[in-house]
């Protein structure tokens, strides 16, 4: 069964996104213009994004949290045999011990 991913199409996603591109809409304009408070104040702006996606989040309106696959009786239970640490030939005894 194929997983389903929503790639961040939440609400949650869209406002925190939003937000941070007119930050950094801002914060473009203002370096241009030279004025660094305008500058700080894209990225006060930009990270403000950020806590409002992480708050919709937390408020439901964020991706759902992943579920662990159901477990499966003998699934990934493959026994390796092992393999000895001593040469199998000559040639073999020759490169390793010298």
């Amino acid at each position: 069964m194929a997983r389903e991913y929503h790639h961040g199409n939440t609400p949650a996603a869209w406002t925190g996104v939003l937000i941070a591109f007119v930050g950094f809409g801002v914060g473009g304009a203002f370096t241009v213009m030279a004025q660094p408070l305008g500058v700080a104040a894209g990225a006060v702006i930009v990270a403000l994004g950020g806590v409002v996606g992480l708050i919709m989040r937390s408020m439901g309106l964020g991706q759902p949290p992943a579920q662990a696959p159901a477990h499966r009786p003998g699934a990934g239970t493959a026994t390796v045999p092992a393999q000895s640490a001593a040469p199998d030939s000559e040639a073999e005894q020759a490169t390793v011990g010298g």
